[in-house]
């Protein structure tokens, strides 16, 4: 059997594999938490919930509606970032002249508000969402089977988060959006609506989150608590990268996605805590994150 560093290959890029995984649903949350964050200055505590939200509306489309895995791909984050939208402009938006912590305290909330509704409705267990049957099956690379869905998750991930840089960056929105944040008032003056990019900006967010949830129904069970287990961790992600770093967020979701999965492999016991260790070293070392900037 072939061995790489005493562990068998197999063994070895199939951690890596869950790594690259986990780091896909890592990033794509965590590049919409910094988008939120990059421009509203709010930290989106019910982001995790938007994540499930996600998932359980592919399941509940697929279940009441007929429509599968393919157009729960488009509806899904549209969807949901119309819910956000909304929840942005009736409630979020009066938040903004006050302190931080309000909307802090608002999004958890609305976090425990919708992860209670689909307890008591669906319970803690998960349900069950199937993939679709063109990424069924496994490729034989030779050194490892590599199961065609998981491979589609790592593929389209990498596509959304690099057109969502694109988006951010390169473009004549993506420009407006980065100076309403700088300077509201005087983009105002020349006749930009600001709230409303604000809200296009949140919308925006969620609907990432709704698409991780979508690609992450036929990885994981669809359940309530999906959202929660995962949002800690994001967290850490978005602070390791920098908060309101977009390359930060994206860079750091697979890097760190990678390091826990190998951890799995060399030492399983600090597996789940690997990311925090990370976290405080970057933090003693660069205070604003790998890529933020202080301020």
């Amino acid at each position: 059997m072939t061995m790489l560093f005493g562990i068998p290959l197999q063994a070895f890029f199939g951690q890596l594999l869950i790594g690259l995984i986990n780091g896909s649903f890592y990033a794509m949350l965590s590049l919409g938490l910094a988008v939120i964050f990059g421009m509203l200055r709010v930290i989106n505590f019910a982001h995790g919930a938007f994540y499930m939200l996600g998932a359980f509306a592919s399941f509940l489309l697929l279940r009441y509606a007929g429509l599968g895995y393919w157009p729960a791909l488009i509806l899904v984050p549209i969807i949901v970032g119309v819910i956000g939208a909304f929840v942005e402009r009736s409630m979020l938006s009066w938040l903004y002249k006050v302190d931080h912590l309000y909307g802090l305290l608002f999004t958890f909330g609305l976090a425990l508000f919708l992860e209670g509704t689909f307890r008591y409705f669906y319970g803690s267990s998960g349900q069950p969402y199937a993939p679709p049957a063109q990424l069924t099956g496994a490729v034989n690379l030779g050194f490892m089977f590599l199961p065609i869905y998981r491979g589609w998750v790592v593929a389209v991930s990498l596509v959304v988060c690099i057109g969502t840089w694109l988006l951010i960056e390169k473009t004549k929105l993506g420009s407006y959006l980065r100076a309403s944040t700088e300077n509201p008032t005087l983009v105002q003056a020349f006749g930009v609506n600001v709230p409303l990019l604000l809200t296009f900006t949140y919308g925006l967010g969620v609907a990432l989150a709704a698409f991780a949830g979508v690609l992450a129904a036929p990885v994981y069970q669809v359940s309530p608590l999906m959202g929660s287990n995962l949002i800690i961790v994001v967290f850490a992600v978005v602070v390791v990268g920098g908060m309101g770093s977009i390359m930060g967020a994206i860079v750091t979701g697979y890097m760190l996605g990678v390091a826990e999965g190998l951890t799995k492999v060399f030492y399983p016991e600090a597996s789940n805590i690997v990311i925090f260790v990370i976290m405080a070293i970057v933090l003693l070392i660069r205070p604003a994150g790998l890529f933020g900037r202080d301020a």
